[in-house]
């Protein structure tokens, strides 16, 4: 599950970095910005160009213009590379439109890069690779292909901030190809797409230019135009400075690369030059003739698709922030400035844990002092874990390291400051170690030996292959046993998995062949329920079986699961046939299938009306990941098709991207599908269920690219209150990038009263960092989190999770968001006061009596009103509460002005702590909680 197909797969080390493939380019500093055509055959080749599979098809066009730019160049074969030395020691290599990488090419191209390659690419660079291949791709490339465009468009220089090396005219005109998304830190976006909010079209880092359309291919754009970039981009990074790490010669480098002389004739006077103010080759009378030394690709091997772990393939998890420590790379002003930026971020976030340990020991009579010393502690065993991050520095001593938090987040705070100070003396390779030592530090200050988490959703998924592995009652009440300890309150417990029941079912063709002789979803509703803890029916949607899954219980590997091979009509297929589209290995339902639909519903109202579950949660509820404008779409079930046609009297597979009217009609059909089946579900199952709670794992891509890719439209399902609960799976492995991935849809206003539970993968997730971005998930406006998945949950995470948030000892439970959010309001509420209380009574700021007499008595007037509202719900005090906190809200920044001066971070926590609460209160009216 889990960030699914085309954006979701496995990573474990960061996938051992990821599959790539690498460009070779020699390593060639040329004068006056010109490139000299090499016609000696004892002369190394100026660039290397990657082939496989993906391009073969392309090769021609490929060829042609690489033989007019009048430049010689190497061919390396993809399957060939096995290390960074298959690359050789050039300085730049060239990857055009290649698609499906191996982890074991992508570490290569990694290394390779490390060393001082500098890489062009273009098109969908690695999109049909796994999701940490296509993460480090992203890494390395600065940015990746966002989703296509239906049709030509123009591109054109930014208003802004356009390099130097990229201004001139040549390289603008009609081109069809993808927008960009660029990476936050150290991209430009020398070109822009001429449409709304003008979007990358080409994206650059200071190692790497990545092209937003397939290079070389007449229906992409025209050669001329392919040229003048290629030249371009060559001409910057090879009369660019040497990077401080140069590439050292690489034994055997070249044995794998076959070479061609681009033997383009000049005209008298002519520069032998690829600077875009010399006269290119493509502007004479005649193409240049091949010349006989013209590599002839060999075939090649049919790529098989990357294999999956369950219920993630194709996840972003190796999102992170890639601080490499003896990098001398240099590190440009964006760079710099989000470096700085997470090391203030992460200062706050250490204060404001910290600060909710001491104002909750206060309250309950605890000595101060000793709190703090406690605090400074932070509990042995857990900190071990610091030990295993992925940097050698967290024994590194930075100026006599102190024991006093105080001190040592003083200290801190200097390494930030000097940070800029460090890279304008160019001194790049200290600011990365004093980053991650202060990094190292910070984590350490944690408290992670007193509980501090209030009332909020700490979810799990189950995964069934920890339930197959468990094996019996017994085995269940040990996993349960430990999550209750951990202060987990809520399950999701894989049920259907690749057209598998996990129970015995009357409506499903077959339980799942690994269980024997049991049902471990009646074992785990009870086991749940006598831990005061919930239990979410997770299920896949349209995901109708799996590849992966059949190999585990021996069957044919395209064996489509138990359903579609008893109904091979509900079947969905792409555009070329195949029920499993190319990369992927799922085959799906058709969702515009009425028998597909009454099926799932009837499957559903199975589980929810024979097992006493709190929820279900939709997984797969989408369509599988396409790119159209490489010809692979996806939808094309019969009833499908048949209805299309009817509609509108054209069958979908006769129409394409380039009839832009009849593409859209076809994607909000296949929208509809998903988005009227959310609805049924939710409106059939509740009359059954009132309580039931219904929840969706969902893409946390943006809304335009999501839909043109799975037609998944979750805001949609959120505005109607046709969901409880939004689960975007925001997997990252550091606390920034999953910040980023999740704060469009915390900051979000198109969410309705649905409560947001971002999801957090704990797969090569260091225990610590897990920890802070449970403490980020805290500190912003959201009611809780969801952990992927209980089949890594360690004992360190055991045992930090126990001393954090584990169970309070006290006859009344804690209340759950969704299940209780007026109480959740209530308490959540009155920890804040806690904190605002400690800080005035603590901190050495002046402020007159009377601003503290006024705060604390708004603050009263709305703690009030919601404990009146949690203790007997009604709408007139839902009014009264409401207004209060508005009332509040509004005047809070005047109230905290010197607070804001001192610490700004911690005012916006407490803010966003408001917003949480107005959003509890509008979930709590949705659900009808209300008394007259």
């Amino acid at each position: 599950m889990k960030y699914q197909e085309e954006y979701q797969k496995n990573a474990k080390l960061q996938i051992k970095k990821a599959g790539l493939f690498i460009l070779s380019f020699n390593f060639l500093i040329l004068n006056s910005f010109s490139i000299l055509p090499v016609r000696a055959a004892t002369e190394e080749p100026v660039l290397s160009v990657v082939y496989g599979q993906e391009n073969a098809n392309q090769w021609t066009g490929i060829s042609d213009r690489l033989q007019a730019i009048g430049v010689k160049y190497c061919v390396i074969p993809l399957n060939d590379v096995k290390s960074a030395a298959d690359w050789g020691d050039r300085r730049v290599l060239f990857l055009p439109n290649v698609e499906t990488l191996t982890p074991t090419q992508a570490i290569a191209l990694e290394e390779w890069m490390s060393k001082g390659g500098r890489l062009i690419a273009s098109g969908p660079v690695g999109n049909l690779s796994s999701p940490g291949v296509r993460q480090l791709l992203r890494s390395l490339l600065g940015g990746y292909w966002g989703f296509s465009l239906s049709d030509t468009e123009q591109i054109k220089p930014p208003k802004t901030n356009i390099p130097k090396w990229a201004n001139q005219t040549e390289l603008f005109g009609k081109v069809r190809g993808g927008v960009m998304i660029p990476n936050d830190m150290g991209t430009e976006a020398p070109a822009v797409w001429n449409s709304k909010d003008n979007p990358a079209a080409v994206v650059t880092t200071e190692r790497s230019t990545l092209l937003g359309w397939r290079w070389g291919t007449n229906a992409a754009s025209a050669a001329e135009l392919d040229n003048a970039w290629l030249k371009a981009a060559l001409n910057h990074y090879l009369t660019a400075p040497a990077p401080s790490n140069r590439m050292k010669k690489v034994a055997g480098g070249s044995q794998n690369c076959s070479t061609t002389v681009a033997a383009a004739p000049r005209a008298e006077g002519q520069r032998n030059s690829l600077s875009p103010s010399s006269p290119s080759s493509p502007s004479s009378p005649s193409s240049p003739p091949k010349t006989a030394t013209t590599p002839i690709p060999r075939a090649l091997t049919t790529v098989k698709p990357p294999t999956s772990q369950e219920a993630i393939d194709q996840l972003e998890q190796a999102v992170r922030l890639d601080v490499a420590p003896n990098s001398n790379d240099p590190i440009d002003n964006n760079e710099a400035i989000a470096l700085q930026q997470e090391l203030e971020n992460l200062i706050g976030r250490v204060e404001s844990a910290n600060l909710a340990v001491l104002a909750d020991a206060a309250n309950e009579g605890v000595g101060i002092s000793e709190q703090k010393q406690s605090s400074r502690n932070l509990g042995t065993d857990t900190r071990q874990s610091v030990k295993e991050q992925p940097t050698q520095l967290a024994s590194t001593k930075l100026g006599g390291l102190v024991r006093s938090k105080d001190q040592t987040l003083a200290q801190v705070r200097v390494i930030a400051k000097n940070l800029p100070i460090l890279i304008a003396q160019k001194n790049y390779a200290l600011a990365r170690q004093q980053w991650l030592v202060a990094k190292t530090i910070l984590w350490q200050q944690f408290p992670v030996d007193r509980r501090q988490a209030q009332p909020e959703i700490r979810a799990v998924w189950l995964d069934r292959g920890t339930i197959v592995r468990a094996g019996s009652k017994a085995g269940l009440a040990q996993i349960f046993d430990r999550l209750a300890q951990a202060g987990i309150n809520t399950v999701f417990f894989e049920t259907v998995n690749a057209g598998y029941t996990i129970y015995p079912s009357q409506v499903a063709k077959e339980q799942n062949p690994l269980i024997r002789g049991w049902d471990p979803l009646a074992e785990a509703v009870k086991l749940a329920h006598e831990r005061d803890m919930e239990l979410h029916a997770w299920v896949w949607t349209f995901a109708a079986g799996n590849q992966r899954h059949n190999e585990i219980i021996n069957v044919n590997p395209n064996y489509p699961g138990p359903v579609l091979a008893a109904h091979p009509d509900w079947a969905n297929y792409d555009n070329l046939g195949n029920m499993i589209p190319v990369g992927q290995t799922k085959p799906f339902f058709d969702p515009a299938n009425p028998e597909v639909r009454q099926y799932l519903l009837k499957l559903y109202e199975e589980i929810v009306t024979h097992y006493n579950v709190d929820g279900l949660q939709l997984d797969y509820i989408r369509y599988p990941f396409q790119d159209p404008s490489a010809g692979r779409t996806y939808g094309y079930g019969k009833a499908a098709r048949a209805q299309f046609q009817q509609l509108t009297g054209v069958d979908p597979i006769n129409i394409s991207p380039s009839q832009p009217e009849l593409w859209q009609k076809w994607t909000i059909f296949r929208t509809a599908q998903v988005d009227s089946f959310v609805a049924q579900v939710s409106q059939e199952l509740r009359q059954k269920r009132p309580n039931l709670i219904l929840s969706v794992a969902v893409f946390p891509l943006p809304e335009l690219e999501r839909i043109q890719k799975i037609q998944q439209n979750w805001e949609t399902w959120a505005r109607r209150g046709d969901v409880d609960l939004i689960v975007p799976m925001t997997y990252a492995l550091d606390t920034s990038r999953f910040q980023r991935l999740a704060q469009p849809w915390i900051t979000s206003k198109q969410l309705g009263a649905t409560l947001l539970v971002p999801g957090i993968r704990l797969l090569s997730l260091p225990t610590i960092g897990a920890f802070d971005q449970l403490q980020l998930v805290r500190d912003l406006p959201v009611s809780g989190y969801a952990l992927f998945a209980a089949d890594n949950f360690n004992n360190e995470l055991q045992k930090l999770f126990s001393s954090t948030q584990g169970r309070v000892q006290s006859t009344k439970s804690e209340p759950i968001p969704h299940r209780q959010p007026f109480q959740t309001a209530a308490i959540r509420y009155t920890a804040l006061q806690r904190e605002w209380k400690f800080v005035f009574q603590n901190d050495q700021l002046q402020r007159p009596a009377q601003t503290i007499s006024d705060f604390n008595n708004q603050a009263e007037i709305l703690g009030s009103a919601l404990n009146q509202l949690a203790a007997s719900p009604s709408g007139s005090k839902l009014i009264v509460a409401r207004a209060s906190l508005t009332r509040f809200q509004s005047q809070f920044r005047v109230l905290m002005s010197q607070e804001l001066k001192s610490n700004s971070y911690q005012v916006k926590v407490w803010e966003n702590r408001l917003v949480t609460i107005e959003r509890l209160l509008r979930y709590g009216e949705r659900r009808g909680q209300l008394r007259p």
